[in-house]
């Protein structure tokens, strides 16, 4: 089995490294990043504190409970393609609207850290964001802009262990057994994922489900729905899902770059010169919200760029 690409970001605008990254969006839609400039030191607090966080008492983390009003703070009981997950979760992001972040009073500094990592990731994610525009025939503030107020977040993960997971070999809706999460494709633009040392990250690619073990001070990213349209299908965002596991927890840290809400996105001009725009316009503000919808609430099908195609 070909192993997702490791790509280092240390010259990331010059031609080895973006024909790289180019041809990881190509065929897998999902690559780790080393030489990235976030702090391996950070990276290491953020998955110890998670781990302190998710091991409060339950009337602790309840206290911070996210509502479908205000989509920051905790949640255990969050469904994908109408399925609830096998994971807790702990979200923040922009205020905005009845959204406002929900901070524990413990562990402490809990909050200092989560901020500095949030911030890490958003500027390497922007900096991946234009060397893609770049890789489609764009110029980089064509879509860097996109995120001058953007509705990006951060989420912590912490999997618990389950005495019915789902096998590593399971079709994509498992005949038995539980997923952490099930399959999805992430709505945003791209995702910088912090993983602890346990895998459990999977990537479906020509009808298999690859395992995506972490790397030595790595991060890995996937691509996002806004990409795909982006690229009117030249890049496509990977369905991905997590394995339950049946003797040990894991956390992970995904941040996940997104628009700001008043972004329409459509098949870049550069993109289109082989073949015609394969999507219609979508407004962020109303996919994410239909989107977000689902999360909490058996909604019937879950909204999907394929929609939107011409």
């Amino acid at each position: 089995m070909t192993a997702v690409p490791v790509l280092s970001l240390a010259d990331l605008r010059g031609g080895a490294t973006l024909a790289a990254l180019d041809d990881a969006c190509r065929t897998w839609g999902v690559f780790h990043v080393v030489d990235h400039g976030v702090d391996p030191t950070l990276a290491r607090r953020v998955l110890d504190l998670a781990g302190a966080f998710f091991a409060l008492p339950q009337a602790e983390k309840g206290a911070i409970e996210r509502t479908a009003e205000n989509p920051w703070g905790y949640y255990d009981r969050e469904l994908t393609k109408n399925v609830r997950d096998w994971k807790e979760i702990f979200d923040v992001g922009p205020a905005e609207g009845g959204a406002r972040p929900q901070w524990p009073a413990t562990p402490p500094r809990f909050r200092e850290a989560m901020e500095a990592w949030f911030e890490a990731c958003s500027t390497l994610a922007r900096s991946l964001i234009g060397a893609i525009a770049t890789n489609l025939g764009a110029p980089p503030e064509t879509l860097t802009a996109c995120f001058d107020d953007a509705t990006s977040f951060l989420r912590l993960n912490h999997y618990p262990p389950c005495d019915d997971p789902a096998p590593a070999d399971s079709p994509t809706v498992p005949t038995a057994g539980r997923l952490g999460i099930g399959h999805h494709t992430d709505a945003g633009a791209v995702t910088v994922l912090l993983q602890d040392e346990r895998p459990g990250l999977q990537v479906e690619r020509g009808g298999t489900w690859h395992l995506v073990p972490p790397v030595a001070d790595a991060l890995t990213v996937n691509l996002g729905d806004v990409v795909q349209v982006w690229s009117n299908d030249r890049y496509h965002a990977p369905s991905h899902r997590v394995l339950a596991d049946r003797e040990r927890p894991r956390t992970s840290a995904p941040f996940f770059l997104n628009p700001s809400s008043s972004t329409t996105y459509a098949p870049l001009e550069g993109a289109c010169r082989d073949a015609p725009p394969r999507y219609r316009p979508i407004s962020w503000r109303e996919f994410r919200a239909a989107r977000a919808a689902g999360d909490y609430a058996d909604v019937g099908e879950e909204i999907q760029i394929s929609h939107f195609r011409r």
